[in-house]
């Protein structure tokens, strides 16, 4: 196997081939060479940069990045510029431009142990300590980096990293320029069990997972395979690290799920969802097209497209802010509440204060003519 040297695959490129690939506007010398990009405070020359929070505005003139990526010319940054309506996403297709390729070896090393009846596609790489099982598929220009486990008629697309001490379980089915990072378990039995007395009777898991073309999943995540059927994440979602999906869940196009959220079995999640940290999510819940969910939430009932929401229990997330607001404060309305009880209490004690009697009761006083 032959080792790639990163360094001799450096890219570089010029300012206007930056300008041309984000849409923006060049203010200054578009022939600049430009090999890499870095942050504002450890930007070189030869590299660029780009602002798009307030917070880092100090920096802008103490910079030495040779140009500049941002949503409107400033003076405070002397070098080029390149004007762009999102300075951000900008920074995201600039880095993807001038990232070198991952490093890789080429070829299949005699330390794996690949089956005879398994399918290797053109120009695949596996690294050492990979197994491949019987009937398993794995595409074109396919990477499988150490420690992957891929099970029985697995079938892995085209140009997927596969990353190291992954394990695939037999019959799963990953799509084409699929990344799965590095710990992350794709079809372990998901958690199913019926209680007979004290007894938890295993419900056999038989379904498979299914991730679509251009699905990113993070470190050490677990999709559980399905009871029956098929656990399924469409094309284009990405999952950050400490991702758990249970079994049978659906996961809709482009939808992000941030790191430590809990999906439970069943539920139907929309596409273009985003999810943040620490959610958790019951079972047989659907959430809808376009929905967000906040940090630390607890879904306990449906979210129909397009809400946003927070808390746990969740609910709508301005109000959430309001009550959130006030919980510092209930110390202090606690305290006012009591001095107002003791009010109350000396005023009905006054001998002038009107009967409390039932309405019942005034009713059976004799009248007074």
């Amino acid at each position: 196997m032959r080792q790639i040297d990163r360094r001799k695959h450096a890219l570089k490129t010029t300012l206007g081939e930056i300008a041309s690939a984000v849409g923006g506007e060049i203010v200054g010398n578009r022939d600049l060479v430009i090999t890499g990009i870095n942050s504002l405070n450890d930007a070189g020359p030869s590299e660029i940069s780009f602002f798009s929070n307030r917070r880092y505005q100090e920096s802008l003139g103490k910079t030495c990045a040779g140009a500049l990526m941002i949503s409107h010319k400033t003076p405070l940054f002397k070098g080029p510029q390149v004007i762009v309506p999102n300075a951000e996403l900008a920074y995201a297709k600039v880095a993807a431009l001038l990232a070198p390729p991952v490093s890789r070896e080429s070829g299949i090393s005699q330390g794996a142990v690949i089956h005879q009846e398994s399918v290797i596609g053109k120009g695949v790489t596996i690294y050492p300590m990979v197994f491949v099982g019987h009937g398993a598929e794995i595409g074109d220009e396919t990477t499988l980096f150490p420690g992957v486990f891929v099970g029985e008629d697995v079938k892995i697309g085209k140009k997927c990293l596969i990353y190291p001490n992954v394990v695939i379980m037999n019959g799963c089915i990953i799509g084409n320029d699929v990344i799965i990072h590095p710990g992350s378990v794709i079809g372990g039995d998901g958690f199913g069990f019926v209680r007979d007395r004290a007894e938890s009777v295993k419900i056999p898991q038989t379904g498979i997972v299914q991730i679509d073309d251009q699905v990113e999943i993070g470190s050490n995540n677990c999709i559980d395979r399905a009871a029956l059927g098929k656990t399924w994440i469409k094309r284009g979602t990405k999952t950050d690290n400490l991702v758990h999906i249970a079994h049978n869940v659906v996961i809709g196009e482009d939808t992000i799920i941030v790191a430590q959220t809990g999906i439970s079995g069943s539920c139907h999640i929309g596409r273009e969802v985003v999810i943040a940290g620490q959610v958790g999510i019951i079972d047989h819940v659907e959430v809808g097209d376009r929905a967000m969910i906040g940090p630390q939430s607890g879904i306990a009932k449906a979210i129909p497209a397009g809400e946003v929401v927070s808390g746990s229990p969740a609910i709508p997330h301005r109000l959430w802010l309001k009550a959130s607001a006030l919980t510092s404060r209930l110390p202090e309305f606690n305290q006012r509440l009591r001095q107002w009880e003791k009010r109350i209490e000396v005023v009905e004690r006054h001998p002038l204060y009107p009967s409390t009697s039932s309405p019942s009761e005034k009713a059976a006083e004799p009248r007074k003519e």
